[in-house]
């Protein structure tokens, strides 16, 4: 049963979370960037606070053992739709654009997909770009699983907000016994690799701005930049080798980074089935677009070809969709696989988008299944993962998920198209927003400004289904859910 108290407690936390990141702002901008953009900040900011407390004093009586599944999955969806529209607010003020468009920049940012409304961001103040960055961030790992960390109290419901925020169809890995420590271990391994590539990233040659700044959108697989052209702007190979590096980090499981840092084994990355495949499939793709362009092309430059191919394949498979160069006007074959890319998608337990490498992996092996029970009917034929059994629950939501997320796009994609979009830049736009990758072809090769304030609503709508997973949104949609 939803309980209203429970509800209102909950919303507070992301509506204060993000009232303090642009107050936070609005200092930067005042006493480091000096680009008198604190208003901006400092204005929405304040009220966000102020509505935050109002909140938290009409639930005085909070009792976490009462948190309920259905508070969990209400609580994943109102934050994400909050935080979102709330974001919105220093966008609109500051990139002078609507209202429609500042949401859709914002939840682009918070849900790590990187399609964006704007130009001429080389002009833009820096506070503004930093904003976008570390939203993106924010967003990565999860604004519920922060709000879980700073609140130790909800160690009786806690897990039901994890379950209800962590992609992939095995939700009940715990790195501790108390769930609030899990969500600090999961922080403490992002910034970790965040400093670290910020690091790299100022030693590899960009500034010390742009480092943090893409340090933020490359851990988090969010893939905005603080220039049009995106790390084509830096004309660096060595910079494209260190994204490849913390894109993919980003892209594996959390959890499983923890593991290894905390056994000081490298091997069980490769130890691990979902890892290991992810892997292949990088090195797979990576190769057949390489020979794809260089059949193309026919460069005098193969080691460049190589590196950006290499690149933009995981620029999209972990659905950060960072550009190094012209890639829209890449040959039919190549932008097709980089769409493929993206719906494949990252690990489990990541920041990364898409399908997730495990749910393809149980599809395969269970259409496998299906063709042993053919040849062996009177044969007992199970699907293993990780040497152990698959119960018939995962398998089945792993099937329905795959349906919902092929119907969606397809419906979507419809939609698209009765705005006035052709079918390539309505569907390479769907795929973008829906695996939460980005950057789409056709029309939209630069960014999504020609979209209708209708499409970008369908959009936005399209990037929360697939940052939650369609699930825990279209949960809201049944009449059940809200009976008694």
């Amino acid at each position: 049963m939803l309980n209203r108290t429970v509800s209102l407690y909950l919303i507070a936390f992301p509506i204060g979370l993000m009232g303090t990141v642009q107050m936070g702002f609005a200092l930067l901008s005042m006493l480091v960037f000096h680009d008198h953009e604190e208003a901006e900040f400092f204005e929405p900011a304040l009220a966000m606070m102020i509505l935050a407390i109002v909140l938290l004093s009409m639930a005085r009586r909070f009792d976490a053992s009462r948190i309920g599944y259905r508070d969990a999955l209400l609580f994943a969806v109102l934050t994400w739709i909050s935080c979102g529209v709330f974001g919105a607010i220093p966008i609109a003020l500051v990139a002078n654009v609507s209202f429609t468009d500042a949401v859709f920049e914002s939840i682009s940012a918070l849900t790590t997909t990187g399609a964006t409304v704007l130009s001429g961001l080389d002009a833009m103040p820096k506070s503004f770009l930093l904003y976008r960055q570390f939203l993106q961030w924010l967003g990565g790992l999860g604004v519920v699983i922060f709000v879980v960390a700073v609140l130790p109290m909800l160690n009786v419901g806690g897990m039901k907000l994890l379950r209800a925020e962590t992609p992939g169809p095995i939700k009940d890995e715990k790195l501790s016994p108390r769930v609030a420590n899990t969500a600090h271990y999961l922080w403490m391994v992002y910034i970790a690799l965040t400093a670290g590539c910020a690091l790299c990233y100022f030693w590899g040659g960009m500034s010390a701005f742009d480092a943090i700044a893409h340090s933020f959108t490359t851990v988090s697989t969010g893939g905005f930049s603080t220039h049009d052209a995106s790390m084509g702007y830096f004309n660096s190979p060595t910079l494209l080798v260190v994204a490849d590096v913390f894109m993919m980090l980003g892209a594996i499981n959390f959890a499983l980074h923890f593991r290894v840092a905390s056994h000081k084994r490298l091997s069980a990355y490769w130890q691990d089935e979902e890892t290991r495949t992810f892997i292949a499939i990088v090195v797979a793709l990576s190769g057949l677009a390489f020979l794809v362009l260089l059949s193309h092309f026919q460069s005098t430059q193969p080691l460049l070809t190589l590196n950006e191919s290499v690149f933009h394949v995981i620029s999209f498979i972990t659905s950060t969709g960072f550009g190094a160069s012209d890639f829209t006007h890449w040959p039919a074959a190549a932008t097709m696989l980089l769409v493929f890319a993206g719906y494949l998608g990252g690990c489990a337990g990541s920041t990364a988008g898409g399908n997730k490498i495990i749910r393809n992996l149980l599809c395969i092996k269970l259409i496998r299944l299906e063709f042993l029970r053919l040849v062996h009917p009177r044969g007992v034929s199970l699907v293993h993962y990780q040497g152990r059994r698959v119960g018939a629950d995962v398998l089945s939501a792993t099937m329905a998920f795959m349906t919902i997320a092929a119907v969606t796009a397809v419906l979507l994609s419809l939609a698209l198209m009765a705005t006035g979009l052709d079918f390539w830049s309505a569907f390479t736009a769907v795929a973008a927003c829906q695996n939460v990758v980005g950057p789409a072809f056709g029309e939209l090769g630069n960014n999504f400004e020609p979209v209708s304030d209708v499409g970008i609503w369908i959009l936005s709508s399209a990037m929360i289904l697939g940052r939650l997973e369609y699930f825990t949104v279209l949960a809201l949609f049944l009449p059940s859910f809200w009976r008694e």
